[in-house]
């Protein structure tokens, strides 16, 4: 039996392709003016038309532009997977260096309103000075970590279906209400969530909008 999986410790398994992305496809490319048929797996050509219109060109300008990077070999095919397993492994480097802690602290100190990033556990992970400025002008507490640990956040949203209505409408900001309280005082307003771009934890960045 084929098996379109890989497998991981433990019994479990990681789907990294499936029998539809090996099949082979022969299909012709004008290049140079001149029509000629290339076979590659249906993952190549998907992945060669994203590698082609990143860099503005036509299927066939840049099955050349590889060719002409690789007059040793002579293995157009090989060439060509190459070039695009090359160019995923670029995009995935430049996705995990956005897709971080770092840049979400950066996100949220550029940003001059009221701001923080929110687990899926409703837990503020890190926030920005306005933030910080704001609580301590209408919860006047401290904000070392025992403070910090007095204050309570309740959302007029349950934070699940946060996640369910950005994943619904492609990352659209949503709107929700939001109380932040100490055991004596609180503080309400209205906030505009969207998700941090970060691969794992699930993340919520939070913009104070009424602060």
């Amino acid at each position: 039996m084929n098996d379109n999986s890989g497998a991981l410790p433990g019994g479990g398994a990681l789907h990294i392709y499936s029998a539809d992305d090996l099949t082979s496809d022969f299909r012709v490319v004008v290049r140079q003016g001149t029509r000629r048929g290339i076979k590659l797996e249906r993952v190549f050509w998907s992945t060669l038309k994203q590698l082609a219109e990143d860099k503005h060109l036509t299927l066939g300008e840049m099955v050349d532009e590889i060719e002409l990077s690789n007059t040793q070999t002579g293995n157009l095919t090989s060439a060509i997977r190459v070039a695009c397993l090359r160019w995923m492994t670029d995009q995935s480097t430049a996705l995990a260096k956005l897709a971080s802690l770092r840049t979400i602290n950066a996100i949220l100190g550029a940003c001059p309103a009221p701001a923080f990033a929110l687990s899926s556990t409703k837990k503020i992970l890190t926030f920005n000075p306005a933030f910080q400025n704001l609580v301590k002008r209408h919860l006047p507490v401290g904000f070392g970590e025992e403070a910090r640990r007095d204050l309570r956040l309740s959302l007029d949203l349950n934070v699940a279906d946060i996640f369910a209505k950005l994943d619904a409408n492609y990352g659209v900001p949503i709107a929700s209400g939001f109380v932040i309280a100490t055991a004596e005082r609180r503080y309400r307003g209205q906030l505009n969530i969207v998700r941090a771009p970060v691969k794992s934890p699930d993340l919520l960045l939070s913009f104070v909008v009424n602060g």
